[in-house]
């Protein structure tokens, strides 16, 4: 048979052949456009949230155009960059035939210490009195700024103790692009001792003594779960190599500003912890999570990060720094390593764990920021700084994050033992007119405690037996004027703007809880029920944690709910 005569296999339909390819057609100019973005190739499969952030920071959004030639230039499918793309709440994907968002976007944050602040009020105000064309406002959860709540996020400029008036200014001088505070660089820090332990520890350490002074000092993860952390470092150092470390700088935690607090300060003193733990686990990379809302940090570790470099203390490229792209779920350490391989960021199932299969499939040693902070100052000053600290039978230090109806708040070092009434007293107590009601002791996965429990130790450990955990230590304080049940709300909705969506338990019931919790009364046998349900199945800490403001609010304010 002559090829013309075989109809139906060249054509579908009289004169309907198909001239491209199914799907969407890659463009000269959008192609163009993305490989001056990215620069010389080769381009890595992993750097695409990098690559992403690019394009948005160019452009104000991601056009299906560019997506599609991010696509061509990576030699993955659309769908997999669109997947990526449309998981984080910090990029905005706008398809064909869609408007493109105003030129400037306001994250309004409404989480549990803004919302206290009257951020309600604000983005009502801020709503009714922009141009909508030319200024888009958003809410948004958790900026770590609680102690100067309300706080919203101007383009890239964070605006403490907002005002509408605050705002219109801003935005009339174009202040749009982060403030870098004042801290302690690379020569001031090496000056005054910096690097001289990791120096030692380069030349002749030994890890068994490293390990062991760890352990004594008590030093845990303080990133919320409280892992002896000499103990994590002899895990992921008997591994076989190559191995890695990735350090979870993902303080997504309402409430939480600690690691903030530390990096825009002493950026130094952290990184000889990491490059330390970096020693000693012999990791091959050093990896750095940063979330996407610590635009000032993120620019004093690439400048700092460069002057180690440049001082010849690490090589280029040994250190990684990795921007975050707004999802909560990447301050789990499983979803923060898929995400560090340019995926969603969905947790992984366990076992195994991320000391066996990390980044790349490989052993990979996870720390906090402030974790690593300590171990610098432990190595150098003795573990005596922490270990010979005691209060009401507890030994150590804790950072807390202290917000809300206090005088003032902000990050309070104080012995770990530490009561929420030493906590309000270090924070010049209570806000005039306001008297102690409540309290949230580690961000809205550890719920809600009353005022009555004004004698149990924060710390490891001492509150897991009331149904709750210390976590990353986030206190927000609580008065007579705020209701437990709107603060419970305020946390299952955040819970539910954030769940990754991958497993069921977790995705429905924060949605379920959240209509629940909605209702004048609540139906506590059903809420209960859910509560279990996601406790149990959950595949990781959101979904588990969740119920845990629902449940100790039922517990403890009764007559609200």
């Amino acid at each position: 048979m002559a090829l013309d005569e075989r109809k139906g296999v060249w054509k579908s339909g009289k004169g309907k052949g198909r001239h491209t390819p199914k799907g969407r057609q890659l463009e000269d100019q959008p192609w163009a456009e993305v490989r001056a973005l990215l620069g010389e190739g080769p381009h890595r499969r992993d750097l695409l949230i990098e690559y992403l952030h690019l394009i948005q920071d160019e452009y104000g959004h991601l056009s299906a155009a560019h997506l599609r030639a991010l696509a061509e230039e990576l030699r993955i499918s659309m769908a997999e960059v669109y997947e990526v793309a449309s998981f984080y709440a910090h990029f905005d994907v706008v398809k064909e035939g869609e408007t493109p968002p105003p030129a400037l976007t306001i994250r309004v944050c409404d989480s549990l210490s803004c919302e206290l602040a009257g951020a309600q009020a604000l983005k009502q105000a801020l709503e009714d009195g922009l141009d909508a064309s030319q200024v888009r406002v958003l809410r948004a959860p958790c900026m770590g700024r609680c102690d100067t709540a309300p706080v919203l996020e101007l383009g890239h400029h964070h605006i403490d103790h907002a005002t509408p008036e605050k705002v219109k200014a801003a935005i009339a001088a174009g202040e749009t692009h982060a403030h870098i505070p004042q801290y302690q660089d690379f020569a001031d820090y090496s000056s005054s001792g910096g690097y001289a332990k990791l120096a030692e520890l380069r030349e002749c350490g030994d890890f068994e003594t490293v390990q062991e002074t760890l352990l004594a000092s008590g030093l845990r993860g303080l990133g919320g779960a409280g892992f002896p952390s000499g103990r994590k470092w002899g895990f992921v150092r008997a591994e076989a190599g190559p191995r890695y470390l990735a350090v979870n700088g993902d303080e997504g935690e309402p409430g939480t500003f600690k690691d903030r607090f530390y990096l825009e300060r002493y950026p130094h003193v952290f990184l000889e912890g990491m490059l330390i733990a970096a020693w000693a686990v012999e990791a091959e990379r050093c990896f750095i999570y940063m979330r996407d809302e610590y635009p000032a940090v993120i620019e004093i570790l690439k400048r700092e990060i460069k002057a180690l470099e440049a001082a010849s203390k690490v090589e280029p490229g040994y250190i990684e720094l990795r921007r975050g792209a707004g999802a909560y779920i990447c301050g789990e350490e499983s979803a923060m390593i898929e995400s560090i391989e340019g995926k969603r960021g969905m947790p992984r199932h366990r076992p195994p764990f991320v000391a066996q299969v990390g980044i790349f499939n490989r052993p990979t040693l996870v720390n906090n920021v402030e974790t690593l902070y300590w171990v610098t100052r432990v190595l150098r000053e003795g573990g005596e700084i922490l270990s010979g600290v005691e209060k009401n039978g507890r030994k150590g230090l804790r950072s807390y994050s202290v917000s809300g109806r206090v005088q003032n708040p902000g990050v309070h070092l104080l012995p770990a033992g530490s009561t929420i009434t030493d906590i309000i007293e270090a924070a010049g107590g209570m806000l005039d007119g306001h008297t102690f009601k409540a309290y949230q002791p580690g961000g809205p996965s550890s719920g809600l405690l009353p005022a009555s429990m004004h004698d149990v130790p924060l710390d490891f450990d001492t509150l897991q037996p009331h149904g709750t955990f210390i976590g990353s230590a986030a206190v927000v304080v609580l008065s007579d004027h705020d209701s437990a049940k709107q603060a419970a709300l305020n946390m299952l909705r955040f819970f539910e703007d954030e769940s990754c969506g991958q497993c069921t338990p977790c995705r429905v019931g924060c949605e379920k809880a959240v209509k629940l919790m909605q209702a004048d009364t609540w139906d506590q046998p059903l809420l209960e029920e859910l509560c279990t349900a996601m406790a149990d199945a959950s595949i990781c800490g959101l979904g588990q944690a969740a119920p845990n403001p629902i449940r100790l609010t039922m517990k403890h304010f009764p007559d609200e709910v």
